[in-house]
């Protein structure tokens, strides 16, 4: 019974553990690494240097009117770099 239990809580404590990990990420913004968080009540990573590809000219889409969320002041869009499509893409970072 212990080692059930020590077990379910391991795989509890690497649930979590993982979980806090994926709310922020260090991307490429603008040219610039940068970390980007889903929450303002994360803590940012220190991102360890690296070169981001060059942002190629583009208009910036046509921003629509909303209220930030909770915790921010305003919302901005930036063109963070997409590792799957090698491209950057216009989102929303909000502040």
């Amino acid at each position: 019974m212990k080692k059930l239990l020590a077990l379910f809580s391991a795989l509890f404590v690497f649930a979590l553990a993982t979980y806090a990990d994926a709310s922020c990420q260090c991307v490429c913004m603008d040219g610039q690494v940068r970390a980007v968080c889903s929450s303002t009540l994360d803590i940012e990573p220190i991102c360890s240097p690296r070169i981001c590809p060059m942002t190629t000219p583009s208009i910036e889409p046509i921003q629509r009117p909303r209220v930030p969320p909770l915790g921010t002041s305003k919302c901005v869009q930036k063109q963070i770099y997409n590792e799957d499509t090698r491209r950057y893409e216009w989102k929303e970072v909000c502040y």
